[in-house]
């Protein structure tokens, strides 16, 4: 996927997908490393991303483009107009482009998840779907079934606010950095 990334970085002209390729050839796919260039990038820590920390980001990041493109680059970024981007902002902008199919097949996955049909999947969702009898913490007395729950949970949460809930939002985000590394929807549906 890295060398994909790189090698599609040479021919493309749009800035956003320049740097989206640049984060993908790097690793960054899945939501953990986006997480970690969004903290790498927010300097005063606020969580929230202005235009100053993000052009410094982008030339720490090595992603070389003209200021009118990142000026038209943030402000496409900057869905509510706020003048900052947020956590989810920049996922949003970032995480590659799923099929129908993919987008599918992964809301099926969370509704099978869901049990209780609220949209968040939670400790309590998954008793009766999730095994956690076989984790090898388990077996070995240093987690209860609800600490393996948990970790699992925390796979797919936020990483800039884990609750331990995880929303529908949050799972496709995470299965957008899985898709990014699968060539094809039939493999990515038995995968």
């Amino acid at each position: 996927m890295q060398q994909a990334a790189k090698s599609k970085l040479r021919e493309t002209k749009d800035p956003l997908e320049k740097l989206r390729l640049q984060c993908l050839s790097r690793g960054s796919s899945g939501i953990k490393g986006l997480g970690r260039t969004f903290r790498i990038m927010d300097d005063d820590g606020n969580k929230k991303i202005d235009f100053q920390e993000f052009k410094r980001g982008l030339r720490d990041y090595g992603v070389d483009l003209e200021p009118d493109e990142i000026t038209d680059m943030y402000s496409r970024m900057d869905r509510d107009g706020s003048g900052s981007l947020d956590f989810d902002e920049f996922l949003m902008a970032l995480r590659p482009p799923m099929s129908r199919n993919r987008k599918s097949l992964i809301a099926q996955a969370f509704r099978k998840l869901d049990k209780t049909g609220d949209g968040i999947v939670t400790v309590d969702d998954l008793r009766g779907v999730y095994n956690a009898k076989f984790h090898k913490k388990y077996i070995n007395g240093e987690y209860t079934e609800d600490d393996v729950f948990l970790e699992f949970l925390k796979s797919f949460d936020s990483p800039n606010d884990p609750d331990g809930q995880v929303t529908h939002d949050e799972f496709l985000n995470y299965y957008a950095g899985v898709s990014a590394s699968i060539d094809t929807d039939a493999y990515f549906a038995t995968g």
